[in-house]
């Protein structure tokens, strides 16, 4: 019992029944991003997560894909299990063996010895620091957060849930919130092999095709994703919307022209689902507070939900979220270091996102996100700068020529940007081959003037220095998964990014700048 199964894969059938073996018996699971096994080139968070669990069982769907990962379990003295081999094999055992293998009294008899503060699994979340933080999700805060969810929103569960779910389950959202409302009300759970990048996309929407959801959760960037597909097939936009009761957004602020776009396609096929959101963490498992009326814009997260606390405290100019509650984890595995900071004296979680009140007149239309504490910073002058505010407005204005914003700026006299733009489109306004690297094609003049034009038409709707972003240069290395600065599931890290990128940021402010800098127009604005 003290050392958990660890699973190294994707979603998956063997993924789902050994993660529910080892909860029944009492043994944590430990589901680990596939990118630290795949994508990582020093597999150095991948080290850290299994030395510090020290697993005893180590699954991995395709031993040849995960033959480096299994490799480094191997020399940390955990049994191997696999779904296929490859050519030369590590000594492992097959799943089929486990499955096999039929139930004996010691299997029912550990099971009546699970209590609620036993550990279900651990979550590791990356955060702003080098190294992962493993969260202690208990069988209570599981249980507590679905009983909470289902009394928050019963037409959630009116019906038999139809889920076609890509969210990952070394996540929260997908492993936690998703996968749990299925176990806890029944219903079917359909895997989605697809993502929201450009060559995941169409095996959503064939998925989609296929099956239509009575619930559909999916992050902004998903949605934003899927909109062409709707705006284009008729027939396709009546099958998804044909039973949809809920779309569910979460993880990240989703855009007014996606939200209003939605909305009025859902509407053409004669549907008005409720558009929902919330706000929680791994640290909440996950949900904490919950919209589960009609509102009129995106960002609103509802109230608290049934049985949890929440304190706002003064931060600046802005408002800290702390919870508290049977679905809030104990604190980190092995960790007590960075337990004891991230509860208050009165024993609040201390989330690091802001919110404030929808409405400071009425408490009960519910609170609103407002950016994450870390990432907001003063100008030179004392002003302070919303990071939220300003990486979301140029990612509306650039209507996806734009992956990924990181603000600079602190302790500076004026706002500058980091912009990944998203190169194919990129190339896609340049007569340049895809022989052609992102480089080149950044500094086409066509691409060049693109951003120039965007830049100006932002700073013509600016009212201040505090969001008037002045400078920009345009990247064509994208975040680092091992430099921390994006996390496995494509959220940046601004702190990273800039600390990584520094000589970039001097350029922004040089004077005079150098021709990579784009510098925002005095004039009136540019047509985007």
């Amino acid at each position: 019992m003290d050392r958990p199964v660890a699973i190294l894969s994707e979603n998956d059938f063997h993924h789902a029944l050994l993660s529910l073996a080892a909860q029944h018996v009492g043994i944590p699971c430990v589901p680990v991003s596939p990118a630290y096994s795949l994508v990582s080139s020093d597999l150095l968070r991948l080290r850290h997560i299994l030395k510090t669990v020290s697993p005893g069982l180590v699954f991995a769907a395709s031993e040849s894909r995960y033959r480096r990962a299994l490799e480094v379990a191997i020399a940390g003295s955990a049994e191997i299990v696999v779904s296929e081999t490859g050519a030369h094999p590590p000594p492992c055992t097959q799943f089929e063996e486990l499955e096999s293998t039929s139930p004996c009294p010691a299997v029912e008899e550990l099971h009546s010895r699970v209590a609620p503060n036993h550990i279900a699994k651990i979550l590791f979340t990356s955060g702003s620091t080098g190294q992962p933080k493993g969260v202690i999700t208990t069988h209570q805060m599981l249980c507590c957060n679905q009983q909470m969810l289902a009394q928050s929103l019963p037409l959630m569960t009116a019906d038999p849930l139809i889920l076609v779910d890509w969210l990952p389950w070394h996540h929260t959202f997908g492993g936690s919130h998703n996968f749990g409302l299925v176990l806890h009300n029944g219903g079917t759970l359909y895997l989605d092999n697809g993502r929201p990048v450009r060559d995941g996309m169409e095996e959503t929407v064939r998925n989609l095709k296929g099956i239509a959801p009575t619930i559909y959760f999916n992050v902004p960037k998903g949605f934003d994703g899927l909109l062409p597909y709707l705006r284009a097939d008729l027939q396709f936009r009546a099958q998804f919307f044909s039973r949809l009761r809920i779309l569910f957004y979460a993880a990240a602020s989703l855009s007014q022209s996606t939200w209003h776009e939605l909305r009025e396609l859902a509407r053409s096929v004669g549907k008005d689902p409720l558009f929902l959101t919330a706000i929680g963490s791994t640290e909440s498992a996950p949900a904490a507070a919950m919209l589960t009326w009609e509102v009129d814009r995106p960002g609103i997260i509802g109230l608290p939900l049934p049985g949890v606390e929440a304190k706002l405290v003064p931060s600046g100019k802005k408002m800290e979220l702390r919870l508290r509650g049977p679905n809030i984890t104990p604190g980190y595995f092995q960790d007590r270091d960075k337990t004891r900071v991230a509860f208050d004296e009165e024993g609040f979680y201390k989330t690091g996102d802001a919110v404030r009140l929808a409405n400071p007149q009425e408490l009960q239309e519910g609170l609103e996100f407002d950016g994450r504490l870390a990432e907001d910073f003063k100008l030179s002058t004392g002003t302070w700068v919303n990071v939220n505010g300003i990486r979301s407005s140029l990612l509306r204005a650039a209507a996806g020529l734009v992956r990924d914003v990181v603000v600079a700026g602190c302790d500076r006299d004026y706002v500058s940007v980091l912009i990944f733009p998203e190169i194919e489109v990129c190339r896609s306004l340049t007569p340049c081959g895809r022989s052609v690297d992102a480089g080149a094609v950044l500094c086409h003049d066509s691409v060049r003037n693109r951003f120039q034009a965007i830049l100006n038409h932002l700073a013509s709707q600016a009212t201040g220095t505090a969001n008037r972003i002045e400078r920009a240069v345009l990247l064509g290395e994208l975040p680092s998964l091992d430099a921390n600065e994006v996390t496995d599931k494509g959220s940046i890290n601004q702190k990273a990014v800039l600390e990584r990128r520094a000589t970039f940021v001097a350029k922004l402010y040089e004077d005079p700048p150098c021709e990579l800098v784009l510098i925002a127009s005095k004039s009136a604005a540019s047509r985007i």
